[in-house]
């Protein structure tokens, strides 16, 4: 057993909150996102955030670091769009070996600090796998419901390319995160299978949904059952759902995989619903009164925040979590599901 399969069984874990929502505070202008290098880029690089690894590596090292110290476990590296397949509309597809290992070095580098500091509380670094601005299952044009704007070889090669460069700059766990369409996660699951049988590892495997309305649904129409049923085929670390929801709207869900799954189960929720301007206005103490909820009813093992979240809502749902132990991970006694 890893260290960290240790850790998910002694504790709940912390998660981190939102990368975007702390850059945004550094109000980045088009020539901070370009620095030198890419002074003389042919397109905009403005809200390009996986680029600042690069370009303004001590922002992104300074937020690993704010987080860790509010009290989380694992951070996760700054390469949400970091595939070819994002990074096409920057025209930046050749960087994406260079930002997804810069990414994964930096924020190792802040985890090593900070374990050093406090052996007994390891920290660790989930590779952030995006689900890309494209999707497997749906066409994007309502008048040719049978056009696919990417194919599953072509998510495979995308995503393999961009987990091969999360190891090689020393993730701990691979996540594949904010899957609005399972097909997708499927691809990115299929090639890191690939990868640990050509690299002989076994990297751990979080696996996070996002349920996009009130009906319940990802937005390839799945439950969160079916969501379960169909990437359980995968041996995983946890899975569980991010994104899309406030921490109140996310607990039936949550008591669903609570209910079938046989590994660990994961929510880091967003700070409440947005507003008019797309903002979030939870607080940390209201988030955290939320998410005692999922702590009273043993629903989850790992926990952390998304859109809206800061260092103060991690420290205070990591202040609520550590009176509570985490979900007892059973083994599913059926053998079947459909």
């Amino acid at each position: 057993m890893s260290r960290l399969e240790e850790q998910l069984q002694k504790s709940i874990l912390i998660l981190d909150g939102a990368m975007g929502t702390m850059l945004q505070e550094y109000k980045f202008s088009e020539e901070d996102f370009r620095g030198t290098r890419f002074s003389d880029w042919p397109v905009s690089l403005q809200g390009n955030n996986d680029l600042l690894s690069i370009t303004q590596p001590e922002a992104i090292a300074t937020i690993h670091r704010k987080y860790f110290e509010a009290g989380a476990d694992i951070v996760e590296t700054n390469t949400f769009s970091a595939t070819t397949i994002a990074m096409a509309d920057y025209k930046m597809e050749e960087l994406v070996d260079e930002l997804n290992y810069e990414s994964a070095r930096i924020a190792k580098e802040v985890a090593l600090e900070l374990t050093k500091e406090n052996p007994n509380k390891p920290r660790f670094v989930a590779g952030a796998m995006g689900p890309t601005n494209k999707t497997a299952s749906m066409s994007p044009d309502v008048n040719d419901p049978g056009f696919r704007a990417i194919s599953f070889e072509e998510l495979r090669i995308a995503y393999k390319q961009q987990a091969k460069a999360l190891i090689k700059g020393g993730v701990d766990i691979l996540l594949v995160e904010t899957v609005f369409d399972t097909l997708n996660a499927k691809a990115a699951l299929f090639a890191i299978e690939e990868l640990k049988e050509e690299l002989q590892i076994d990297i751990p495997i979080m696996v996070s949904g996002t349920i996009t309305d009130a009906s319940g649904r990802t937005l390839s129409g799945q439950t969160a059952e079916a969501f379960l049923i169909s990437v359980s085929h995968i041996s995983l670390l946890s899975v569980g759902f991010n994104c899309a929801l406030g921490a109140k709207q996310l607990t039936p869900h949550l008591e669903v995989l609570n209910r079938y799954a046989d590994c660990g189960v994961s929510a880091y929720p967003n700070a409440g619903l947005p507003n008019a301007f797309g903002e979030y206005d939870q607080d940390a103490e209201e988030m955290a009164s939320q998410i005692k909820e999922y702590l009273e009813k043993g629903l989850v093992n790992i926990l952390g925040g998304c859109c809206g979240t800061t260092p103060e809502h991690i420290k205070a749902i990591a202040q609520i979590a550590k009176d509570y132990n985490p979900r007892n991970i059973v083994k599913s006694e059926f053998s079947t599901a459909l």
